[in-house]
């Protein structure tokens, strides 16, 4: 089990959001690469960087930020947002990032996720946001009639690294994960899932690691490490 800092960029700070809201926004600094550096210097293994320009619009917002948050680390990094053609991926992976993640083109284009796995082997994560089961998409804006299972599935044999699964009602909120879901998602497939969305405690970390034997290998931790309320040496601690 590894945790993972969030940094979500918007308008080049980072800062959270409420259950995805762009308006709902809390800015937590305005140093990106030092923030990515503390998370590092905390015991990070991987960070994971969301563009939420790129999710909400589409496209590279924010990449010679990230560019230089990626080269200033050394450690794996994982990034989405946005990233809805090959060239995106091509210039994410070329600036040394670890892994790229596919969101909003994973449920509209699965056959281009089939392809970009072919073309970058163990590169490709898909980020399933669900609100309620069903799949969110554009920037959590738009919710789908798939179930998030069912996509999960459809993308078993497309040679997906992992599955980040986020409960959107649950992000930001503080209100602990959606343990039955995640759990659910990973039972229902062979690929590792990364779980996102409501932590708020050790609690919850230790709730998340019993569900290691069903295939959830990550947790991604946000609002809760930015608002001191858990410590990420500790969490990490956790897990040994």
């Amino acid at each position: 089990m590894i945790i993972i800092p969030a940094i979500d960029i918007q308008k080049g700070r980072c800062v959270r959001l409420f259950q995805g809201k762009s308006e709902e926004e809390t800015v937590y600094s305005e140093d990106v690469v030092a923030t990515a550096k503390k998370w590092e210097s905390m015991g990070a293994e991987r960070i994971h960087l969301v563009d939420l320009d790129g999710a909400f619009e589409g496209g590279l917002n924010n990449f010679d930020l990230f560019a230089e948050v990626i080269s200033s680390l050394n450690i794996e990094t994982e990034i989405g947002g946005g990233i809805r053609d090959i060239v995106a991926i091509e210039r994410y992976l070329e600036a040394g990032v670890t892994q790229v993640i596919l969101g909003t083109v994973a449920q509209s284009k699965p056959e281009f996720v089939a392809k970009a796995c072919k073309e970058f082997p163990g590169r490709i994560i898909v980020g399933i946001d669900a609100s309620k089961g069903m799949v969110a998409v554009k920037g959590w804006r738009e919710i789908t009639e798939q179930k998030a299972i069912d996509l999960a599935k459809q993308l078993e044999d497309k040679g997906v690294s992992a599955i980040i699964y986020t409960d959107i009602s649950r992000d930001g909120a503080l209100v602990g994960p959606n343990l039955e879901e995640t759990k659910a998602l990973a039972k229902s497939i062979n690929i590792p899932v990364i779980a996102s969305g409501g932590v708020s405690s050790e609690k919850d970390i230790k709730d998340i690691i019993a569900l290691e034997e069903f295939g959830v290998t990550g947790v991604i931790v946000g609002k809760a490490l930015y608002d001191g309320r858990v410590s990420l040496p500790a969490l990490i601690e956790l897990t040994k």
